[in-house]
């Protein structure tokens, strides 16, 4: 699944990728601490959405309060699997949450993505950071959903969002390798189904059509990173983002290390 994201500039990108956009005038983000956004810290992150035909910036907490979630016990239960919808139970799924809220889509904006790799023997998982080629700025299609409880300390109905996820393609099998949503990646879109996405009328053959969508392993970039969940500083004192170098680090496709190879051979 997809539970790092990263914005590495400032709210001029979104504008720019849509001009016409409406910025909610509470949106109070901090652009320099959005290198490195994780799904379960449940910050507010800015998302765009089409109201009424309006294109807005909103602060919504990632990871969707579900209407069932209608007390603080069943959100600290429940919440932590609502951060990303696999687009196979968006349409096709009747019984499914998701299914029920397709018509509140909105677009998540994004510098690029990380994702873990296993590597056998190895007692860590390795960070990769992705990003589509030729876009400094893209955006990654979710769902949005109003809390149905008030914030317990400010009253706020909070607007919250889940990221769309679906099977792989082939470079993202390699490094998102092992776990438990093994061989899934965020839904990459090129910018024209990227805003298709946000069209109010929608149907659901136009849904499907955007979550059929697999973009191409060529379209992405991506490199190892140090270790980005941990308060433990980079040895190289460079960005999260930025390619580093694991010793014994093996290629893509092969999943044992050089290191213990040579133990063996």
């Amino acid at each position: 699944m997809c539970y790092d994201i990263s914005f590495s500039s400032n709210i001029q990108l979104i504008t720019d990728y849509l001009p016409d956009l409406v910025v909610d005038p509470q949106l109070n983000f901090d652009f320099d601490m959005a290198i490195h956004v994780m799904a379960q810290a449940y910050r507010k992150y800015p998302v765009i959405i089409n109201d009424g035909g309006t294109h807005k910036l909103m602060p919504f907490e990632w990871g969707v309060i579900a209407d069932y979630m209608n007390t603080p016990e069943k959100i600290k239960q429940s919440r932590q699997y609502m951060c990303n919808a696999q687009s196979e139970k968006i349409i096709n799924d009747k019984k499914s949450f998701w299914r029920r809220i397709r018509s509140k889509r909105c677009l998540i904006p994004v510098t690029g993505i990380f994702e873990h790799r296993e590597i056998k023997g190895w007692k860590n998982k390795v960070p990769y950071f992705i990003h589509l080629k030729d876009r400094p700025m893209f955006c990654i299609p979710g769902l949005y959903h109003y809390s149905p409880i008030p914030d317990a300390e400010t009253g706020e109905i909070k607007g919250t969002f889940t990221l769309i996820t679906r099977a792989a393609n082939s470079v993202m099998k390699q490094i998102h390798n092992g776990g438990p949503n093994v061989f899934r990646m965020p839904l990459f879109l090129p910018k024209e189904l990227e805003l298709k996405w946000l069209q109010p009328d929608l149907t659901d053959e136009g849904i499907q059509e955007v979550l059929d969508f697999e973009m191409p392993s060529e379209q992405l970039d991506y490199w190892p990173v140090f270790t980005i969940r941990s308060t433990k500083p980079r040895p190289d004192n460079q960005e999260k983002t930025a390619p580093y170098t694991w010793p014994s680090l093996p290629p893509l496709g092969i999943d044992e290390s050089t290191e213990q190879k040579n133990l063996f051979s």
